[in-house]
C-alpha cells in the first residue's frame, strides 16, 4: 500500500490547483492525486469534435473578476493564448430574445410586454414589503414578480435542476439582484440595462484550444504525482486509507477529496449516520450533444426556458472559438431523448442546494475534517461553484491548511 503525506482524489479544477500549490510551495511533501478518468480537468475537459474543440461538460469560460486566479492559471498557459470577450448572452422567449440577465433587459421586449412585466414587478413582494417566503417556488415570485418566474426562472430551473423545485432551499438565492420597480422603469425608459452585471460580464477563452487545455496543462505539470484510471470506491475514513477499483489502495496523512461524496460506494469506519446522509445529498446531471449548424446570432450562449424543449442552454461555440463550426446543446440527464449523433453525458454536473444541505455538509465537513479528510471544491463542499471560483477556493484552502 502506497503511502504519502496528501492524496487528492479527483484530477479537476480544485485537485490541479491543490496539488499545483504542493509540488511549487511544499516540494519536500509527498503526494498523489488519484483520477478516475484518462485525462485531467473534471467537468472542464474538452474533446475535438469535427475538427474544433468541444468542452464536454458544457459551457466553462474564465471570468476576469478574480485577477490572482487568472495570473495563476497563466502560469499555465499564458494570457496571450486567450482572447476576451465581452459577454453576450440571451434568453429565448419563443418569438424574440431579450438579453441576460432577464430583469435588466425587459426594455428589449414588444413594448406591450415591457407594460405586462413592469405591473409585475410592481407588485412583487419584494417590493411591497412582503415577508419573505420559505419555499423555493413562492421566493423566486417574491422576488421577480409572477411573470418573470412564470415565463423565465420557474421553468428554465426546473429543466435545469429538474425535481420537484420547493425540494430547494432559499438561502443560496440572496445572490440574485434586487429587482426594484425604479431601476426597471428607468431601464425601459432609456432603453438600456440597469443593475449589477452578472457573472462573466468578461471573458476569458482559448484562442486555439477548448477549455479544457489549461486543465490538461496542469495535470502535465504534475508529472507522476497524477494517477489516472483510479476510480475510487472505498474510504476508510479512521485510517485514511482509499481503495480504487482496480483494488490498489493509499494511505495518507491528509486526504482532500474533490469528488462527489456519493461516488463513493463504501464508508469504513464511518459514523452510521453521517454515511445516510451523504444519501441525501442530491445533484443532476446533464447531455452536452454537438449540432453541426451555424446560428444567426451574435450571442456567446442562449437560456431557453419553454419547458416543451428539453435542452436548457446553447453554447454557441463559433462565437467564442474562432474558426470553429456547429453549437452545443446542455440538457439535464434526466430529459435527454436519446437520439443519435455526437454526445457526452456527465453523471455529476450540478450539486442541488436542497433545504437539508447545509446542515448535512456542516456535519460532514466537520466529521471528516477531524480525521484529516477535507472537502474541497465544487464536490467536495456540495457548492455549485464556477471553475475560477473553485481554484480561489483551493488556493484559500491550501495557504489555510499550510498555516
Amino acid at each position: 500500500m502506497k503511502q504519502v503525506d496528501y492524496l487528492i482524489l479527483g484530477a479537476g479544477p480544485a485537485g490541479l490547483t491543490f496539488a499545483n500549490l504542493l509540488k511549487e510551495k511544499r516540494p519536500e511533501k509527498s503526494f498523489l492525486v488519484l483520477e478516475a478518468q484518462e485525462e485531467a480537468g473534471g467537468l472542464c475537459r474538452s474533446k475535438e469534435v469535427d475538427g474544433s474543440p468541444l468542452d464536454i461538460g458544457g459551457g466553462h469560460f474564465l471570468d476576469v473578476r478574480r485577477p490572482k486566479v487568472n495570473e495563476f492559471l497563466f502560469r499555465f498557459m499564458p494570457e496571450e493564448e486567450w482572447d476576451l470577450y465581452n459577454r453576450d448572452s440571451r434568453i429565448d422567449m419563443g418569438t424574440y430574445e431579450i438579453g441576460h440577465p432577464f430583469e435588466a433587459n425587459i426594455w428589449q421586449m414588444p413594448q406591450e410586454e415591457q407594460v405586462r412585466f413592469l405591473k409585475s414587478i410592481a407588485i412583487a413582494g419584494c417590493n411591497l414589503g412582503q415577508p419573505v417566503p420559505e419555499k423555493f417556488v413562492e421566493w423566486i415570485t417574491w422576488k421577480l414578480g409572477d411573470l418573470i418566474a412564470e415565463k423565465y426562472m420557474l421553468p428554465y430551473n426546473s429543466k435545469m435542476f429538474g425535481g420537484e423545485l420547493d425540494t430547494l432551499g432559499t438561502y443560496w438565492l440572496n445572490k440574485l439582484p434586487n429587482v426594484s420597480f425604479e431601476e426597471t422603469l428607468y431601464s425601459c425608459l432609456n432603453r438600456k440595462p440597469y443593475g449589477t452585471q452578472p457573472g462573466h460580464a468578461q471573458f476569458y477563452y482559448p484562442k486555439k484550444y477548448g477549455y479544457g487545455e489549461v486543465w490538461r496543462r496542469m495535470g502535465e505539470a504534475l508529472e507522476e504525482h497524477l494517477l489516472y484510471h483510479k476510480k475510487v470506491e472505498k474510504l476508510d475514513t479512521e485510517q485514511r486509507i482509499v481503495t480504487c477499483s482496480d483494488k490498489t489502495s493509499y494511505q495518507a496523512k491528509v486526504i482532500v477529496t474533490t469528488i462527489p461524496w456519493t461516488s463513493i460506494t463504501t464508508f469504513e469506519n464511518t459514523d452510521t449516520q453521517i454515511v445516510e446522509s451523504i444519501g441525501d445529498l442530491k445533484s443532476t446531471g446533464t447531455e452536452i450533444r454537438y449540432v453541426p449548424k451555424q446560428l444567426e446570432t451574435k450571442a456567446h450562449w442562449i437560456y431557453v426556458p419553454d419547458a416543451e424543449i428539453s435542452y436548457h442552454r446553447i453554447l454557441v461555440r463559433h462565437n467564442f472559438c474562432p474558426g470553429s463550426k456547429g453549437y452545443w446543446l446542455e440538457t439535464n440527464a434526466d430529459r435527454v431523448e436519446g437520439k443519435p449523433g455526437t454526445a457526452f453525458l456527465n453523471a455529476y454536473t450540478y450539486p442541488l442546494n436542497t433545504i437539508q444541505k447545509p446542515g448535512i455538509m456542516k456535519n460532514l465537513l466537520n466529521y471528516m475534517g477531524a480525521r484529516g479528510i477535507r472537502g474541497l471544491g465544487r464536490w467536495g463542499e456540495h457548492e455549485h461553484y464556477n471553475s475560477d471560483a473553485t481554484v480561489e477556493r483551493a488556493m484559500e484552502v491550501f495557504h489555510d491548511m499550510e498555516g
